[in-house]
């Protein structure tokens, strides 16, 4: 059972900004390692906290690509995308 990637519009809007490269290898990703995975939370990390902890990160080099996986719908919601210096704030 493959899940579906959708992004939040605030993420799309994150995506855009990056450089071309970098865009591609965060959908690529998204496309190849997280959504035919039966569990995504198989690969990445949950976010610890009051605010965040709700949520679960993947990690590609530098960057960070913060999501929300709703199991009943079978959909992986990406809500943040950027470097990891800032994409927590």
């Amino acid at each position: 059972m493959a899940y579906e990637i959708e992004f939040d519009p605030d993420a799309l809007k994150d995506l855009r900004k990056l450089d071309r490269p970098v865009q591609r290898r965060l959908v690529d990703f998204l496309k190849e390692r997280v959504a035919p995975l039966d569990d995504p939370r198989a690969l990445g990390e949950a976010l610890a906290g009051a605010k965040l902890g709700s949520y679960w990160k993947y990690r590609v080099g530098d960057w960070r690509i913060i999501c929300d996986i709703q199991d009943k719908r079978i959909v992986v919601r990406v809500l943040r995308v950027g470097n990891r210096k800032d994409v927590y704030r």
